[in-house]
């Protein structure tokens, strides 16, 4: 390790109140890109329920100009300083702080606080980039209602926003203008926003529930005019949904969404003033795909669904970020589900979770819903915050029922409007308005790792009984050995011989339950279960609709998985029955390719898929995730030793093998799914494409010029970015003219605009071909790419480095030298793009000794680098912690 001090490390358990609490900001900004001033206004009191003591205020990177209590200037030695803090004593119960600042934002690579990106000035200031901007008490228990005053240069700066309604406007003769803004609500500074540029605005109304109406406005570069539509078009749909599924109404007279370059996250929701990343809000047929048009309609939502859960209401601490986050992303998933397929969705959003969450939750970096310490916050807006803390709330969900939830639900936001509360607090509402104890589920908020089911079924012919057994346990983590016993929702379901749904009676229940599904109670460490007049020997479909986020062990059989992959009633249940059934399938090649045995698997496969790709009832979105391929990632984290090379192999072979042997039904139905109408954004027709693309996949494996041509003719004449990006990324894949051809000609026709230039880079970043990470470092010189663009670096450097697995892990460790390099130059440039891109090497002992210890090297280096971020330094040494 360097010999840097070591940061501090923030404990839950030493939660205190604010002795300082704050009523009105005011905050006045002079603005410009390389020299801003602020004064900021504060009306504080003493907290009756704080220990007293020093007022200290949080602020960094910034240049003092002065400190006023009550109007009288204080001298310097009537306050104390460090580089993260300014400490007021002696103050009076009641007073007004006024602070004055400078900063310069143009020299702010961070991209926390007040920044400068390309033409415009913007903030982000979750989780503590406001105390970047002023001295400030920065933590969400602090709620206050601010007052903003913005002026600018008006020929750089015509447009001036802030948070909440605007009440003036005016022009000074010098050139400048100003502008005042006004949030009646009160709110953290992490909620604060503003933004300054010369930006295109297009606009809408909404009128809510009760009659009022709402300005909605998106500003964007003004030669992204023409790509604001489905963003407007998703934050109506996400309105009205919020308001007839939660009851939510909006707040304010106008809600502002604006499109920025360079963001380190995906968005924020500010109150009022939502700032995007532009890759989250920009979309026009021909620039985006399916996947993007779904991900901006998610978003849009989830930020908007935040001025409830997360601004009205928000966190007391950093350490209830799930509260708001889980909360949201269960709210986002229900409505991309109500708005597309719900089968689909909640398949997309378990394959997340079980890709990214499980590792993580299996990795040194494993912690709790709710974390009980961290060094950096930044590092904990994670997988396990957000898509494990969404299916915790599920959970909830599915415990209580649809209107317990929601009876649940309006009394927290009843109970908490305009508090910083807990996750307790959330827990407690829904006990409250059900009357139900939640208790012992709470160990999921408390409690790392992924629990693990272990299930076995008896059936008795001759009392007509069938019996589950269930056993749950849980792996120890780095901060736990021992795991009691979590609460978990199991959905079980029994299926006869035909595949038809039986009626299901528990042992002691006077009838038969009235649903094909029924939740079963898991609360201790070993439970039966035994279902009565059950007439046949009934095949079990276990945890329907992924009803809990835990891994299950049973014993099934190939043929057994066939039959639920073809006739489950359980949609979730049906694709999942048929990944497991292709994991076996994969890890018995991978056993062969490192036996150096023969490489083969059952026909049978062949004649079950074959069955699935034709069959017309079935929804063609479905079909074509049952067609997709456990990813290689997801296939190493389930063998005890990655073997990188044997998966490539396996997979490779299997998918080819796959192709040839149904080359006519995927050339057919791909002729069925293809169609000349113009592009619409809904669930039929993204259905279609999705099982056409997954055709064509296939069909350009079996190496077919005729198919590779089929691939070129889709490209050229595609109008939409969903058929142009699958045939550029499956001739990618392929050595050959064409694929260089292709992406020269992809790159000429859309240099221009940065989204899909990104694309671009992606593709190229994900190939498998030897050559790979030559072309990466290529690209990383070439004019479209930007070490400080936050999108050019996921695109390129995190998508090599975490979904190409057999070029990243080559055995010569090129790879990981690649990416140290790159981690301590964005250590400098940007801590928290540094953190992420840290997260290649979570799994690093999951690997063979060669690639442990050539992994090991390269974490020793950055953690031997001089002056790293506390971001990558809290990352790097729990990687390496024994």
């Amino acid at each position: 390790m360097s010999s840097q001090s070591t940061p501090k490390e923030t404990f839950l358990a030493d939660y205190r109140v604010p002795d300082y609490l704050i009523d009105t900001v005011h905050l006045h900004f002079e603005l410009d890109a390389s020299d801003t001033h602020i004064r900021s206004v504060l009306a504080m009191r003493k907290n009756p329920k704080g220990l007293g003591g020093d007022c200290v205020l949080d602020g960094e990177h910034l240049e003092l100009i002065s400190v006023k209590i009550d109007g009288r200037q204080l001298q310097g030695n009537e306050y104390q300083r460090t580089d993260k803090t300014l400490v007021l004593s002696g103050l009076p119960d009641k007073f007004e702080l006024e602070i004055e600042t400078r900063i310069a934002p143009d020299k702010n690579t961070a991209l926390e606080g007040l920044y400068h990106s390309g033409s415009l000035l913007c903030t982000q200031c979750e989780a503590e980039g406001f105390r970047r901007i002023t001295y400030y008490p920065d933590r969400p228990d602090v709620m206050a209602v601010f007052t903003v005053s913005l002026v600018a240069n008006k020929a750089l700066w015509p447009i001036m926003l802030a948070n909440g309604n605007m009440e003036e406007q005016g022009q000074f003769d010098d050139g400048r203008h100003w502008t005042r803004w006004h949030d009646p609500h009160p709110k953290p500074s992490y909620l604060f926003a503003l933004v300054a540029g010369d930006l295109y605005r297009q606009q809408d109304s909404f009128t809510t529930m009760s009659g009022r109406d709402v300005n909605l406005q998106i500003y964007v570069d003004h030669e992204n005019s023409h790509k604001c539509d489905h963003a407007l078009i998703s934050l109506k749909q996400a309105m009205q949904w919020d308001e007839e599924t939660y009851g939510r109404e909006y707040d304010l007279d106008v809600f502002m969404i604006v499109a920025v370059n360079d963001f380190n996250m995906g968005a924020m929701e500010n109150k009022g003033l939502n700032i995007f990343n532009s890759s989250c809000v920009l979309a026009s047929p021909e620039t985006a795909s399916d996947a993007d048009y779904h991900r901006i309609q998610g978003i849009v939502g989830h930020e908007y669904f935040h001025n409830w859960s997360g601004n009205r209401v928000t966190c007391r601490d950093w350490f209830q970020l799930s509260l708001k986050e889980g909360f949201t992303v269960l709210r986002d998933q229900q409505f991309s589900a109500a708005m597309n397929s719900e089968a689909v969705q909640r398949i997309d959003d378990v394959n997340q979770l079980r890709t990214m969450q499980f590792s993580e939750d299996a990795g040194p970096m494993a912690h709790p819903v709710r974390p009980a310490s961290f060094i950096e916050i930044s590092n904990f807006y994670t997988v396990t915050i957000y898509e494990k803390g969404a299916e915790v709330v599920g959970m909830i969900k599915t415990i209580v029922g649809d209107d317990g939830f929601r009876k649940g639900t309006d009394l927290y936001f009843d109970r908490h409007d305009g508090q910083a509360v807990t996750t307790d607090d959330f827990v407690k509402s829904i006990e409250d308005a059900n009357d139900v104890d939640l208790s012992q589920f709470k160990r999921w908020y408390s409690q790392a790792g992924t629990p693990e089911l272990t299930v076995a079924g008896h059936y008795d012919e001759m009392k007509q009984t069938y019996t589950l057994s269930v056993e749950q346990t849980c792996p120890m983590t780095p901060d736990e050995l021992d795991k009691e016993a979590f609460h978990i929702p199991l959905a079980v379901g029994l299926l006869d011989e035909q595949g038809l749904p039986l009626l299901l009676q528990l042992e002691g229940e006077e009838k038969a339950y009235d649903n094909a599904t029924r939740v079963l109670t898991l609360n201790e460490a070993n439970q039966t279960f035994t279902f009565i007049n059950v007439e046949s020997k009934p095949v079990p479909s276990i945890l329907r609709g992924f009803s809990a986020p835990v891994k299950l062990n049973t014993k099934r059989s190939n043929a057994e998985l066939e039959f639920l992959m073809v006739n489950d009633t359980d949609s979730f249940n049906r694709w999942d029955a048929g990944q497991t059934l292709l994991i076996n399938i994969l890890l018995g090649l991978v056993r062969n390719v490192q036996l150096d045995q023969p490489l083969s698997f059952s026909k049978s496969l062949v004649e079950k898929l074959s069955h699935i790709l034709t069959n017309t009832e079935v929804d063609p979105a479905l079909i074509a995730k049952m067609l997709t391929l456990p990813s290689e990632n997801y296939l190493a984290a389930q063998m005890p030793i990655a073997d990188v090379d044997a998966i490539h192999i396996a997979r490779q072979f299997l998918k080819n093998s796959l192709a040839h042997g149904l080359k006519q039904a995927f050339s057919d139905v791909y002729q069925q799914q293809n169609t000349t109408a113009d592009y619409q954004f809904n669930a039929i027709d993204m259905a279609k494409r999705s099982l056409k693309n997954i055709c064509l996949s296939y069909l350009v494996a079996t190496d077919d010029p005729m198919q590779t041509q089929r691939c070129l003719k889709q490209m050229k004449q595609s109008d939409n970015m969903t058929d142009t990006i699958s045939g550029l990324v499956a001739l990618a894949n392929k050595s050959g003219p064409e694929g260089e051809h292709a992406l020269r000609a992809f790159y000429e026709q859309w240099k221009h605009d940065r989204l899909v230039v990104d694309k671009w880079l992606t593709v190229q970043a994900q190939s498998n071909l030897p050559d790979t990470l030559i072309r990466v470092k290529g690209l990383m010189k070439h004019p479209a790419f930007k070490m400080t663009n936050p999108n050019n670096v996921r695109s390129l450097i995190g998508q090599f480095c975490r979904n190409n697995p057999i070029n990243f892990h080559a055995r010569d460790g090129s790879g990981y030298e690649f990416l140290v390099e790159q981690i301590i130059v964005l250590n400098k440039l940007n801590p928290q793009v540094a953190a992420r891109m840290l997260g290649a090497f979570n799994s690093w002992r999951h690997y063979d000794e060669e690639r442990q210890m050539l992994m090991k090297k390269a974490l020793m280096t950055i953690a031997a680098e001089k002056d790293l971020s506390s971001d990558v330094y809290e990352i790097v040494t729990k990687y390496l912690a024994d």
